[in-house]
């Protein structure tokens, strides 16, 4: 344990900041998993939800630094390619 109060303070700050994080991708990752069904499953009324909330929640994610932005934009374009793919003919 850190003997400076600061220190104390900072080691507080992060596990705070970790559990913020980890609350947020789980969400996200949960979200990405419900999108990635839909669009199997030949849903595109809910596939096109589901991408919609996704990407929404990504480019959250990447505003507050808890992924970097690079990769919020790849699983996007990913995602939206799957989608596309998916619902070309209707």
């Amino acid at each position: 344990m850190a003997n400076l109060k600061a220190s104390k303070k900072d080691i507080i700050r992060s596990r705070k900041r970790r559990l913020r994080n980890l609350n947020t991708t789980s969400r996200l990752k949960a979200t990405i998993r419900k999108a990635r069904t839909a669009i199997a499953a030949g849903d595109p009324a809910a596939a096109s939800e589901m991408t919609r909330q996704a990407a929404r929640l990504l480019d959250k994610a990447a505003s507050k630094g808890i992924i970097h932005k690079r990769q919020a934009v790849r699983r996007k374009s990913r995602l939206v390619r799957r989608h596309a793919k998916a619902f070309a003919d209707s």
